[in-house]
């Protein structure tokens, strides 16, 4: 990232996945077009890291890499992705770890064992063997010039079940040099008094550890999935409890049922915990860089998603819109624009007299609460809807309606007569 002493530092560093942990939610297919351009959305955004997937597990990401050579990001530093080498082969020799390299990435993260059980069932070694491969594995990536992010994969299931363990798993990356320690929910099923207690007893073992190679202890982050629904507080919880770096993806694309959303984490931790995450002008890119990716991966997006849907910011009910029309405090707890969102009027059969205001200048039309024509077309609209017509995703008809009662409507043609022909068959 850049050297100038007056660019932007965060106090939370946001490291996008969609590239490659998003990509392997169902039904999503990124092309290394796709890539490119999301790539480049996220930069603009002021992404820190974007993780642009694992060179060497397909050749889609290690073209990906060497066409991001000749186009590379302004602002966010790209990162490879990779496991730890396999049991009883050295990293130095391991042929899986020459395509990192080779991506020439300044970052890699390397993600690594720290449940007991997936080491003697998933990789079928012992826990000594697991604690050799992360510090091999990181060791080798220093010898190669590379900063190292260490995803503690399943972390929170691996301290609750063997804390001993999982702890020297975390001190193996350390002894290799790790920069950041990333603390993954990987099943996703903690929730977020479990997140806070295991951060923080984290925390506390890293200030007294003895084993650190340099007077400034590695960083923690935090990875959360969404299978309990609690991804994006399990987050906020963890950078609470002093988590500095904050991985998800846009959208809350990934896996089974997804990855903690940055389209929910990027404002509330800037907006409502007041840390600088990204610059604040960025974050007004947020809702559409969202549409973008949604977009871009041919997935219709969620109208109801917090800060950037389309309905985020919508009012239905007439008690709402009348007290939105005298103060927005009163029914939205940030401002739209800070996060490139709007406000919307809704009419329906839920309307009140203030629906019709906020609708009839949005037409450019200048109506007064006294004026009949106000009663006379709110009756009318909840007649129609009573009959099943609607008006909330047909706005140009409800600004014919209200012509049509204003009696200002134009006439565009007359009837003259028509002809009815019908075949029996």
């Amino acid at each position: 990232m850049s050297a100038d002493p007056t660019a932007f530092t965060p106090t939370v560093w946001i490291y996008d996945t969609t590239l490659r942990d998003g990509a392997q939610r169902e039904g999503l297919a990124l092309s290394i077009e796709d890539k490119l351009s999301i790539a480049h959305k996220l930069d603009a955004l002021g992404v820190p890291f974007i993780e642009g997937g694992w060179p060497g597990a397909n050749p889609k990401d290690v073209q990906f890499f060497w066409q991001l050579k000749e186009e590379p990001l302004q602002q966010a530093e790209v990162v490879a992705f990779c496991s730890t080498r396999r049991p009883g082969q050295v990293a130095a020799t391991d042929p899986m770890l020459q395509p990192i390299l080779a991506a020439g990435t300044r970052w890699v993260t390397l993600f690594g064992k720290s449940w007991d059980l997936h080491v003697t069932d998933s990789l079928r070694t012992t826990l000594d063997e697991n604690l050799a491969m992360i510090q091999d594995t990181i060791t080798f990536l220093r010898s190669q010039g590379r900063r190292v992010i260490y995803d503690a994969e399943h972390w929170f299931d691996g301290y609750q079940a063997n804390p001993d363990y999982a702890l020297q798993t975390l001190g193996a990356a350390i002894a290799a040099g790790a920069e950041w320690l990333v603390l993954c929910d990987t099943n996703g099923g903690t929730l977020p008094h479990e997140v806070t207690t295991v951060v923080q007893a984290v925390q506390d073992w890293l200030t007294t550890y003895p084993g650190q190679p340099t007077a400034e202890p590695p960083r923690l982050g935090i990875h959360t999935h969404n299978d309990g629904g609690t991804a994006v507080a399990n987050a906020l919880a963890a950078v609470m409890a002093g988590a500095t770096m904050v991985q998800g993806t846009i959208n809350g694309y990934g896996e089974r049922c997804g990855n903690a959303n940055l389209c929910s984490l990027l404002p509330n931790l800037q907006l409502k915990l007041k840390q600088r995450c990204i610059p604040p002008q960025q974050l007004a890119a947020l809702a559409e860089t969202s549409r973008f990716v949604s977009e871009v991966v041919n997935l219709a997006p969620d109208d109801h998603a917090p800060f950037v849907g389309l309905s985020a910011f919508a009012h239905k009910g007439g008690i709402h819109v009348s007290a939105v029309e005298k103060n927005p405090r009163t029914y939205e707890h940030i401002e739209p624009d800070l996060v490139g969102n709007q406000r919307r009027i809704v009419v329906s059969d839920q309307a009140g007299l203030s629906n019709i205001l906020a609708k009839a200048r949005s037409f450019g039309i200048n109506l007064h609460k006294q004026d009949p024509h106000c009663r006379q077309l709110l009756n009318r609209l909840k007649e129609l809807e009573s009959q099943g017509y609607q008006f909330e995703a047909a706005e140009a008809s409800f600004e014919l309606l209200m012509r049509a009662v204003m009696g200002t409507r134009s006439r565009f043609f007359d009837l003259r007569g028509f002809h009815i022909h019908c075949d029996n068959l």
